[in-house]
């Protein structure tokens, strides 16, 4: 009996159980590409743009790290960069003391961090779920496909292979079935959530080093 004969030959349980692990991958396998994908750019447009800024910060030309980090939209440093910096240049703010301004630029920096990290961990939570529950469902195709060999023992008053083949493929089917869906999705959850950190890291570093350019300029201008 080959695979698609034994699918074919399951029960109505035992094919809703197929179809909403199959349902389950799908989900998974498009969060794997969308997060990879968003994960990348982060990476390529980061590293583009970081020895831009640190140029910019360096010359004190905070307009052109503006500019230069909404061309880098993409980057989760220069999403930070540009919160931070576009607070420090706004003119409301330029009338406040240099401990405030220092605060208002510290408050922006760890929005911007905070709503980046919350975007970044889209689907990730849904990952862990899929990894978490699909051996579970598929243990409840295993138990129904094992009910139905036992129910072909019964019918036919045998314990023969023939009386509970059918069953038992379809109970080993669901099993496989729920570890293809979850290995994947859990392997793949512990990466992002790795990466994920390392960003948040990376992130808590360029703030760190633009709020101490923040703070050296409000000292110079207090010592003026």
């Amino acid at each position: 009996m080959s695979f698609l004969e034994i699918i074919g030959h399951m029960g109505v349980i035992g094919s809703a159980v197929v179809a909403c692990l199959f349902l389950l991958s799908v989900y998974s396998i498009g969060v794997m590409i969308d997060r990879f994908r968003r994960f990348r750019a982060a990476r390529s447009q980061s590293l583009a743009f970081l020895p831009v800024f640190a140029q910019c910060l360096k010359e004190n030309k905070l307009q052109e790290a503006i500019g230069t980090s909404r061309s880098h939209d993409r980057s989760h440093l220069a999403r930070v960069v540009t919160a931070g910096v576009t607070e420090l240049v706004d003119d409301n703010n330029g009338r406040l003391d240099p401990a405030a301004r220092v605060a208002a630029v510290s408050r922006a920096v760890d929005r911007a961090s905070a709503v980046i990290s919350a975007e970044m961990k889209k689907g990730l939570g849904g990952l862990a779920t899929i990894g978490s529950t699909a051996p579970f469902v598929g243990l409840f195709g295993t138990v129904v496909g094992i009910i139905h060999a036992f129910q072909g023992i019964a019918a036919t008053g045998s314990g023969g292979i023939a009386a509970v083949s059918g069953g038992i493929a379809e109970a080993l089917v669901a099993t496989a079935f729920g570890l293809f869906v979850a290995i994947p999705a859990v392997t793949a959850f512990n990466y992002f959530t790795g990466k994920l950190e390392s960003y948040q890291v990376e992130m808590a570093n360029v703030g760190a080093e633009l709020m101490d350019f923040v703070i050296k300029q409000s000292e110079a201008h207090a010592t003026r």
